[in-house]
């Protein structure tokens, strides 16, 4: 293990909100995309496994998260945001997002520009197949269905579109799902192969929704491994 490195402070300008995140590393680039209701520092044990085996880190509070400013409205208003930091990014950046911020990722792809941009998608425990009912049963189990309904109902309404961007998407992708509280079902997961094939699929035992925050040692080994080749 090499010696900790200290994060270099970074800031994106948009019209309507100001996002503030942080980069660490040196060398090909990952850009962490965190799940609604969390922090960019979520992923710092991820980037600590990253950056030793010679990547570069980039991480943002979302918009009505940490200290990014804005509201948490729309889909297209992150999938926006991420287009600006992936533009602001080097070429053959590696996107990964976990729950909202996954969904936002593939929402920002369907922008040819961007996609040109981007090596490859990993998806932390969310697949663009969303079943509303189960959907909001998830979120009441955790005492989150009151919680940024207007941006729930948006996303639920998008499932078309983002099933028909991540059936064109010509990136590789993977996913990475725990068995432990995960929101994902076999049929989901089945779901999306038949949308994008190509797709690769990598469980993490004991890991649940947020893997980020309960197996980051996992995610980074699987993520290292599965995207080596992509760029």
């Amino acid at each position: 293990m090499t010696g900790p490195t200290l994060p270099r402070v970074r800031r994106i300008t948009r019209p309507d909100v100001i996002l503030r995140g942080e980069e660490v590393g040196v060398g090909p680039t990952f850009l962490l995309l965190h799940a609604g209701g969390e922090r960019r520092q979520v992923w710092g044990p991820v980037s600590e496994v990253l950056v030793d085996a010679g990547y570069r880190c980039v991480a943002f509070d979302q918009r009505g998260h940490g200290d990014s400013g804005g509201r948490a409205r729309t889909l297209s208003s992150y999938a926006d945001d991420i287009t600006a930091m992936v533009h602001a990014e080097p070429p053959a950046s590696v996107v990964v997002g976990a729950s909202l911020g996954g969904l936002a990722a593939i929402a920002a792809l369907g922008d040819p520009a961007v996609r040109a941009r981007v090596a490859g998608l990993v998806l932390v425990d969310v697949v663009p197949c969303l079943e509303p009912a189960r959907v909001r049963g998830f979120l009441a189990s955790a005492g989150l269905l009151g919680t940024h309904t207007e941006l729930v109902e948006d996303i639920l309404a998008q499932v078309p579109r983002l099933r028909q961007i991540t059936a064109e998407l010509d990136l590789p992708v993977l996913l990475v799902h725990g068995d432990n509280g995960s929101s994902l079902t076999g049929e989901d997961i089945d779901q999306l192969l038949r949308l994008a094939p190509h797709t690769a699929v990598r469980l993490i035992p004991g890991a649940g929704h947020l893997i980020a925050r309960n197996q980051p040692v996992a995610l980074a080994q699987v993520v290292i491994a599965a995207t080596t080749d992509w760029r």
